[in-house]
């Protein structure tokens, strides 16, 4: 019985070790790494049904903008635009008019595109940080084959979307378990910044969460609005 449960133990540490080593720590680099706006076209937006739509149409822009925030590379694609899937937002497509747009006219999975390929490959960039409309589908398959190839694999959780919880969930879990690294808004852009005193940095990306995440911008007007006014009333003295 002792021996059995030692055995187990064993085998435990070592699935473990196994899972650990998986996604190993890595830092995103600015210098290493690329956007890719993956078929959140307007259309396809109606399926994002795991998200409140106001949120998610923020969540959405949020992610497109980390490519000008921090100048990466950005890579866009759309499947079927032409049918009910719809173009890109203008939105988006305004906010780079020089980078290239892949339009499938066929291929579920983006990485069956040659020319979406050799678009990635081109960027010489060997960490890709992506969202897609559907998470399941169009993120899940992507981001899989982009780990089959080698790549490191960051997914935006905030911006894909797909048509309920329990199939997000079940995508975000089999692309972790293939060693995507699942992160959210916020983590991507402060690891892109590593430091408030870089460049982009608080000067910068504060208008941005001020835009796309309040609870943080409204953090920094609060600060602001108290050292404009300069006031302690009776009470708070004691609470700093």
């Amino acid at each position: 019985m002792k021996f059995g449960s030692s055995i187990a133990f064993v085998a435990l540490s070592l699935f473990n070790a196994v899972r650990g080593d998986a996604v190993p720590w890595e830092r995103i680099d600015k210098n290493n790494a690329m956007l890719l706006i993956l078929d959140l076209q307007v259309g396809l937006y109606q399926l994002a049904r795991d998200w409140d739509a106001t949120l998610y149409r923020d969540n959405i822009m949020a992610h497109a903008e980390i490519g000008k925030l921090f100048n990466l590379p950005v890579v866009m694609t759309t499947s079927a635009q032409q049918g009910p899937n719809g173009p890109l937002p203008k939105e988006m497509l305004a906010l780079y008019p020089d980078a290239p747009l892949i339009q499938r006219q066929g291929e579920v999975n983006a990485w069956d595109n040659a020319e979406f390929r050799k678009a990635v490959k081109a960027t010489n960039k060997t960490q890709i940080i992506v969202a897609g409309i559907v998470t399941d589908v169009c993120t899940t398959f992507l981001a899989l084959s982009l780990r089959a190839e080698g790549y490191s694999v960051f997914a935006n959780i905030e911006g894909s979307g797909t048509t309920t919880q329990l199939i997000r969930d079940t995508a975000n879990s089999r692309m972790e378990k293939a060693g995507v690294q699942l992160v959210s808004l916020f983590s991507i852009v402060c690891d892109l910044m590593r430091d408030w005193r870089n460049t982009p940095g608080a000067a910068e990306v504060l208008p941005y969460l001020d835009r796309y995440m309040p609870s943080y911008g409204y953090v920094a007007r609060g600060h602001a609005a108290a050292v404009e006014n300069g006031t302690i009333i009776p009470g708070e003295g004691g609470l700093v």
